[in-house]
């Protein structure tokens, strides 16, 4: 394993993710009296650092995702910068996002149970209800959308939990030049035909691609995909939609009208909220027999049963990380930063 970094009070223990616009580490917090908890901690890469609109936005929208506290949306603790490093301190959630779940399970050629990926629909619609009606404390509305429900955006946990994660961060993203060939790419099959012709966007937007997400999690085939970014954008835009059970013959009635509502390439042909999308998802499940969480548990372990044991490992590691190693990274620290004159190294971003 690799030593941990210090940075300002985490420390930073393995990269788990990159992309375009950040770095993504499993942290642990440097508390007093030896309190420590894992986190997450998402460092903007250096060269959206310099974008200083893209920052400001980023700051923006991450103020307002601070603001959300629920149980189906990751939560963010803090927004800082540490010398020259933006940086966001979120819950970690131990699991997998849906990409690599969706991954493995077309490596075995089997689709997620109907039920479970039912669940996982309306644990993200309850989610985005909740978000699209969230209000400032004068009670208006704030108007949040997510904008980018992909795959890689939504974790279920091995307890069975499912977590959204980068609300607003999408908004930052899409106004930035630099993103355009980097964060937007490979998310194109994600988005809505209002948001491929640059409409305004409400709440239905975050519909339409949680409809993609279903309709990939029962076919396993990937909804709107085209040779190229265009092509792909393309489909997007017309919102051509084979029905589901073409591919799933398990698929039944009632699924696939929910599956194809939410679709619509019309918004008014929508489900016109998230609450309206969930009570269509709820009354299927009820029909099919109780799903709880510790199903969805089971079946992740199941899926990556000696990445779980191995990871269990690496967290009781570093729970208990010797005091020299932890006495080393900070010396490290200290060297990496002599000769900076750069003021306050470690600053909460009002």
């Amino acid at each position: 394993m690799k030593n941990p970094i210090a940075f300002g009070k985490y420390l930073l223990l393995e990269r788990i993710n990159v992309g375009g616009m950040a770095e993504v580490f499993l942290a642990r917090s440097r508390g007093l009296h030896g309190f420590k908890r894992f986190l997450a901690i998402k460092k903007i890469l250096p060269t959206m650092a310099e974008d200083k609109e893209f920052i400001q936005m980023f700051i923006d929208e991450a103020k307002i995702a601070s603001e959300l506290n629920h149980a189906s949306i990751v939560q963010i603790y803090e927004l800082g910068k540490y010398y020259d490093d933006y940086y966001i301190s979120m819950e970690f959630v131990h699991g997998k996002d849906l990409r690599h779940i969706q991954e493995r399970l077309m490596q075995r050629n089997e689709p997620i149970p109907l039920e479970l990926a039912a669940f996982v629909a309306l644990r993200i619609c309850e989610a985005l209800d909740y978000a699209h009606n969230k209000t400032d404390p004068s009670g208006r509305p704030l108007g949040i959308i997510h904008r980018d429900i992909s795959p890689q955006n939504v974790i279920i946990s091995y307890e069975g939990e499912i977590k959204i994660c980068d609300f607003g961060i999408a908004k930052a993203a899409n106004r930035s030049q630099k993103t355009q060939a980097g964060v937007l790419k490979g998310k194109f099959g994600y988005m809505s035909p209002e948001q491929v012709r640059g409409l305004p966007l409400d709440g239905r937007s975050d519909l339409f691609t949680v409809g993609t997400l279903l309709y990939e999690m029962v076919t396993l085939k990937r909804l709107f995909l085209g040779e190229s970014d265009f092509s792909t954008l393309e489909k997007v835009r017309n919102a051509d939609v084979v029905p589901p059970s073409t591919y799933n013959h398990d698929v039944p009635e009632e699924l696939e009208e929910i599956i194809l509502t939410a679709l619509a390439k019309d918004v008014e042909d929508r489900f016109q909220n998230a609450a309206e999308f969930a009570e269509r998802l709820q009354h299927f499940l009820t029909s099919r027999g109780i799903v709880s969480p510790r199903e969805l548990s089971r079946f992740v372990k199941g899926l990556f049963r000696s990445e779980y044991d191995a990871e269990l490992k690496r967290l009781e590691y570093y729970q208990s990380l010797p005091e020299e190693v932890i006495a080393e990274a900070e010396r490290e620290a200290a060297r990496r930063h002599s000769g900076s004159s750069r003021g306050d190294p470690v600053a909460a971003v009002e």
